[in-house]
């Protein structure tokens, strides 16, 4: 399984703003820090801010910052969010001859499941633990 880069995106963000969870961040310094387009980073942004990971602020000074604490963001409900949780194969579409009879659909599901159960063991605080991860993040894009 491959994460999407919505979700690799979301990830980054939430690194970035649990960092510099003092101030607000913006799209222009975390897009560059990270070496990551900005139209694809703002679809990232909108969404975490609808599904309540971040609070955006409108205007010059905007901005956004974590709208929860770092303990409290759990990785794989966050994922389940990002990459949703539909089948990783349609067996239905177009209908295959082998349905009724074959297990891979099954046996993927329980993989899937297994997945965002790892996953849920960890916080966003648990991910960001790492000081010279902090001390990277901390450093001005420029740097």
């Amino acid at each position: 399984m491959q994460l999407s880069r919505f979700s690799d995106y979301a990830l980054r963000v939430l690194f970035f703003t649990a960092i510099h969870n003092d101030r607000l961040s913006n799209l222009a310094e975390v897009a560059h820090f990270y070496g990551i387009s900005l139209e694809h980073l703002r679809k990232v942004v909108h969404a975490l801010g609808k599904l309540g990971y971040l609070q955006t602020f409108r205007g010059k000074k905007g901005g956004f910052r974590l709208a929860i604490n770092p303990h409290e963001v759990n990785i794989g409900q966050l994922l389940r969010h990002t990459e949703g949780t539909d089948p990783l194969v349609d067996c239905e579409a177009p209908p295959c001859r082998l349905s009724g009879h074959c297990r891979l659909q099954g046996v993927l599901a329980e993989a899937q499941q297994a997945f965002f159960d790892v996953l849920s063991r960890y916080s966003l605080s648990d991910l960001i633990q790492d000081t010279d991860m902090q001390r990277l993040i901390q450093l001005k894009p420029c740097d």
